[in-house]
């Protein structure tokens, strides 16, 4: 059975598409912690990041490092934090949170933003690539 990833990528479950290439994907999150909240993944369904191939992990890294510089840009937070948890989709992803000056990601808390709110962040995005 495929995975809600899966089914982003294939266009079958709607999202805020930031960038993909020819093995990953970004969008941005709908259960976000932070504004800019992102999370990228390999278009290759694989449930657990360290089994990833390792030409895979190194272009899902390389892909990710590119989607939080232009994070980085259109946020304007110090850094973007990184994060592998990969208990909650099986379909390895990695969580791209732009941090704030306490530097604390906290997944218990999300935040919520309006359609509009979302659409525009997610083209300031694509445009900063």
């Amino acid at each position: 059975m495929s995975s809600v990833f899966s089914k982003i990528i294939a266009g079958e479950i709607p999202c805020y598409k930031i960038a993909e290439n020819e093995h990953c994907f970004a969008f941005l999150d709908i259960n976000p912690v932070s504004w800019g909240h992102t999370l990228v993944i390999p278009k290759k369904e694989v449930d657990y990041f360290f089994d990833l191939e390792d030409e895979l992990y190194i272009a899902l890294m390389l892909f990710s490092k590119k989607i939080a510089k232009a994070l980085e840009k259109v946020v304007h937070c110090p850094k973007v934090g990184v994060t592998v948890l990969g208990l909650e989709v099986r379909h390895a992803h990695i969580h791209l949170v732009p941090l704030d000056h306490k530097g604390i990601i906290d997944f218990r808390h999300k935040v919520r933003f309006s359609d509009e709110e979302m659409q525009a962040l997610r083209a300031d995005i694509a445009a900063a690539l």
